[in-house]
């Protein structure tokens, strides 16, 4: 059962997807990478390929690739796979969706989707991502969040506008080619000045979509937030609690 978490329409989910077609290189030096537990959790033994699908500039990727599994990077941006294929260019990187992959049938051992499926229809991306995987392949969902059950992070993300924060119970859509959905969280920090906060709030999806008065407005009260009632010092280095939320499923 959904408790919380982003509820989007088809016409908003696809709004604010696309404000991440331009800013790659902004995107790969904020946003934080995956605990490499997670992708250990998600990955099945004996596993050789992989897709990594909305990949983004490559942060889950380059997690397949030190894991040895030769890795196929699937995203619709082309600013973001310019990225990817700087920093993991042993990907093959591929233009494509989740919806529309472009790519064979039964080609991989496992398909990821990191910080991406809510941007997706979840019912015809497990069709076609069903079609990719080889029999009784795994399909491994990701997000990073901020961890909420934090106080002064609750009030950090609201500020934020982190949207996609998830309540304890919350399961992902995935469809009727996918069995035996199961959960994994791991609970680490990440090492951040409060400038860097200030970057990470720019590459959010509410921040890049919003007028100058708004954005002026957010940074505005993270600014306060940051450096008046919590207090930090400008630049001052803190530990930012994430959990990395995992979800696996079968091919049925």
């Amino acid at each position: 059962m959904v408790r919380g978490g982003p509820r989007l329409d088809h016409g908003r989910r696809t709004e604010l997807g696309q404000s991440f077609q331009d800013g790659g290189r902004h995107y790969q030096r904020v946003r934080p990478g995956y605990p490499a537990e997670s992708a250990r959790w998600l990955v099945p033994a004996g596993a050789r390929d992989a897709l990594d699908v909305g990949a983004g500039t490559g942060k889950f990727t380059a997690l397949l690739l030190a894991m040895g599994l030769d890795v196929t990077a699937v995203d619709p941006s082309a600013d973001m796979l310019a990225q990817l294929k700087t920093h993991c260019p042993a990907a093959t990187a591929a233009a494509g969706t989740a919806e529309a992959t472009g790519l064979r049938d039964a080609a991989f051992d496992v398909v990821t989707v990191a910080q991406a499926w809510h941007w997706c229809d979840p019912l015809a991306a497990s069709t076609e991502l069903a079609r990719v995987l080889r029999p009784h392949g795994t399909l491994g969902l990701v997000w990073n969040q901020l961890d909420t059950s934090v106080p002064w992070v609750h009030r950090l993300s609201r500020i934020m506008h982190a949207g996609d924060v998830y309540r304890p119970g919350h399961k992902p859509v995935v469809g009727p080619e996918f069995h035996g959905l199961e959960g994994h969280v791991t609970h680490w920090q990440d090492r951040v000045t409060t400038s860097d906060l200030m970057e990470l709030t720019k590459s959010r999806s509410y921040y890049l979509r919003a007028g100058e008065s708004t954005r002026a407005k957010v940074l505005a009260n993270l600014d306060w937030y940051l450096h008046e009632h919590l207090p930090h010092a400008p630049g001052q280095e803190l530990d930012l609690p994430y959990l990395t939320l995992a979800w696996r499923a079968a091919k049925a």
